[in-house]
């Protein structure tokens, strides 16, 4: 019973994109590792950018200068 967690900024991720991911994330557990997709689950979490840190800072601050 696979489960698979996966987090992103929320910048806007469509629902589109979401349900791409979770039928891609359940399709390769199905081929690799021979998973079955009905006891696999895929959660994703969406993170405000001032919650997550890239080399030890804030990514709203990192967004912010890279467009200057």
């Amino acid at each position: 019973m696979p489960y698979v967690n996966i987090k992103v900024t929320n910048e806007g991720v469509t629902s589109e994109q979401k349900a791409e991911l979770i039928a891609g994330v359940t399709d390769l557990l199905e081929k690799v590792l021979n998973k079955n997709p009905a006891t696999t689950f895929v959660v994703i979490d969406e993170v405000e950018t001032d919650n997550w840190g890239i080399a030890g800072e804030q990514v709203t601050l990192l967004r912010e200068r890279a467009k200057e």
